[in-house]
């Protein structure tokens, strides 16, 4: 059983975490203990090395970007839906691929193991939505459009982000055309 002051502690390291990594990449542990206002012992007993802070805010964010689906799919027709989901995921990408060379091959490897069979799962969920409604193609495969997927994060995003439109056409070569 984890104390709640020590559950809070590890959700405010997190979150300095995550913003200090999207707005530099090299920010450095004390920094991060600063911004969460804990002390660095306490910092080092939850995340022993930056390679496992950095491992724990991508399995958040996955979790999170995960997690959505279920309101998405409530909210708006699947093809919407997985068009808003897609774009957040492609956001999360972006800064992981921001951290670049600040990652070991190690924590990346991670990251990928980790991070595929939840949102395999979550693209299945959004799919297969679009397919019992008729507006997916029975065909549509989600292995396939991660794939199509992965070259979003790093298509151009000035002066204009390319994302939406690169998207735009994935989606519609998943549309049932009728």
């Amino acid at each position: 059983m984890v104390r709640s002051d020590a559950r809070e502690n590890r959700a405010r390291i997190l979150a300095a975490a995550r913003e200090a990594f999207a707005a530099d990449g090299s920010t450095s542990m004390n920094q991060i203990s600063q911004r969460a206002g804990v002390g660095a012992g306490t910092l080092y007993r939850n995340f022993p090395t930056r390679e496992s802070l950095v491992l724990a805010v991508y399995q958040d964010e996955v979790a999170r970007i995960v997690g959505t689906v279920p309101d998405l799919l409530a909210q708006m027709p699947p093809l919407e839906a997985l068009r808003d989901w897609t774009i957040d995921l492609v956001e999360a990408m972006r800064r992981k691929h921001g951290l670049g060379d600040a990652l070991g091959p190690g924590v990346h490897q991670a990251i990928s193991e980790q991070s595929y069979g939840p949102v395999i799962a979550a693209i299945t969920e959004l799919l297969d939505a679009g397919k019992k409604d008729g507006s997916i193609r029975v065909d549509a495969d989600p292995g396939d459009f991660l794939q199509l997927t992965g070259a979003l994060w790093r298509a151009a995003s000035s002066p204009e982000d390319r994302a939406p439109h690169m998207l735009a056409l994935i989606l519609d070569g998943l549309r049932t055309h009728r």
